[in-house]
């Protein structure tokens, strides 16, 4: 007998869920855009198994919410690109909007999943990711001497998943579904430790306010707990980080002081600070003139180079405005900004519901997930990238598809032959 086909007969669908979560959870620090070829290649065989009928499509009411507001996004971009008939250009530049275009698909597959497993799947893959980021960041810093980049090849992107991934190990030490709290909590800190290490001073205020969210949420787990202990442990865990990743702190504060000073003296435009106003000047120009639908992906780069030439004498040119908002406004015009903030306005809404109602503890940690996922992304994106980066864009997908099935989504059943029968705890779900 063929070894594939042995294999494949003894691998449940559940039991393939389980392996792909694993993966998803634990390679964005680690291994970078592995996770967007698995979630992308993963959406794929899903509508395979969708169009032959091995799956049933879960519609409920916060994956359809999420989705419609999805596809709002989408349709802004795609409809600036018409308006300025830039549709042929853009053409290939809309392929990144695919693997949002997969949240439907992804959630229908990833809810045959038991919610249980699927929290304690997160919380130990997120916590391996942690002590991989860590590792890879000493490497980084120590040996290789540069600012911690993990498997991500960019500081700020592996911040941000590493970030993610932090706060997930904090929760789960804080859910009661994972025992293992001392080991989850010891996995946070190291992976606080690595987003130290990357020096993305931005993410460092999304890791700080995502900890409070996380412990916020999960106020009652610690209600047993004196407020001057808790208020202890937490403070020097902090100053542990703080002296141990030091000489970084220092540096990227001096950096900051620096450009700083060399702009509001010298209107210094070439330091990290300065090229960051630039594009902020540029890019709020280019929305002023064209407020509705924008200028479309190619005309918004266009008008990136030209006014980095026009205005500061410079030749140089990215292909976002390091705010998320303001390139979705450029691109897309109010029309796109409004439509990617209610991607994350519905997820905070559908986390808020959740903890409203007496949720259980894996609705509370999906919950937790959306929460962070929200917070981290939003603060990032303030002077960097919110969506349009393969490894963002799919980690994203990742931590709301499964954050919304936990906190709020209803558990089905595979179909087909393969089909198994669901657990007592899924039917009830």
């Amino acid at each position: 007998m063929n070894p594939f086909t042995s294999l494949r007969r003894h691998l449940t669908p559940t039991q393939i869920n389980i392996c792909f979560s694993i993966v998803c959870f634990f390679s964005p620090p680690v291994l970078g855009s592995v996770v967007s070829f698995v979630f992308n290649g993963g959406a794929l065989w899903s509508v395979v198994l969708l169009a032959i009928k091995r799956r049933q499509f879960n519609i409920d009411r916060p994956m359809l919410a999420m989705t419609v507001a999805i596809c709002a996004y989408c349709a802004a971009i795609v409809l600036a690109s018409i308006v300025n008939g830039t549709l042929a250009a853009d053409l290939r530049l809309f392929l990144p909007l695919i693997t949002f275009l997969f949240f439907p698909i992804s959630y229908s597959t990833w809810s045959i999943t038991e919610k249980t497993v699927l929290v304690r799947i997160v919380v130990l893959a997120s916590a391996a990711a942690c002590f991989g980021a860590l590792l890879l960041a000493v490497v980084q810093y120590y040996w290789i001497g540069t600012r911690a980049e993990g498997g991500a090849g960019n500081a700020i992107v592996f911040a941000t998943v590493t970030c993610l991934a932090a706060a997930m190990s904090l929760a789960g030490a804080l859910s009661g579904i994972e025992k293992r709290w001392k080991l989850l909590t010891l996995a946070a800190l190291a992976g606080s430790l690595a987003v130290l290490y990357s020096g993305s001073r931005i993410i460092w205020l999304a890791l700080l306010l995502a900890g409070i969210a996380v412990l916020s949420i999960n106020r009652r787990r610690l209600s047993g707990l004196k407020l001057a202990r808790i208020a202890l442990i937490a403070g020097g865990a902090c100053l542990l980080l703080a002296a141990i990743a030091f000489p970084v702190i220092a540096n990227r504060a001096d950096f900051l002081f620096s450009d700083l000073d060399a702009l509001t003296t010298k209107n210094d435009h070439t330091t990290a600070l300065g090229l960051r106003v630039a594009m902020w000047e540029i890019g709020t120009k280019a929305f002023h003139e064209a407020p509705i639908f924008g200028h479309g992906i190619t005309g918004s780069r266009a008008l990136m180079k030209q006014g980095f030439h026009a205005q500061f004498g410079m030749d140089a040119g990215y292909n976002h405005y390091h705010n998320g908002f303001l390139t979705a406004a450029v691109q897309a015009g109010l029309l796109g900004a409004f439509a990617l903030a209610t991607i994350f306005v519905v997820a905070a809404w559908n986390a808020a519901r959740a903890l409203r109602r007496s949720a259980g503890p894996a609705e509370r940690f999906g919950a937790t997930m959306i929460i962070v996922t929200v917070v981290t992304y939003l603060i990032g994106g303030l002077t960097g990238i919110l969506v349009g980066q393969d490894l963002l864009d799919s980690t994203l997908m990742v931590f709301l598809v499964s954050g919304t099935y936990l906190a709020c989504g209803r558990t089905v059943p595979p179909t087909g032959k393969s089909a198994a029968i669901p657990s007592a705890a899924s039917r009830r779900t």
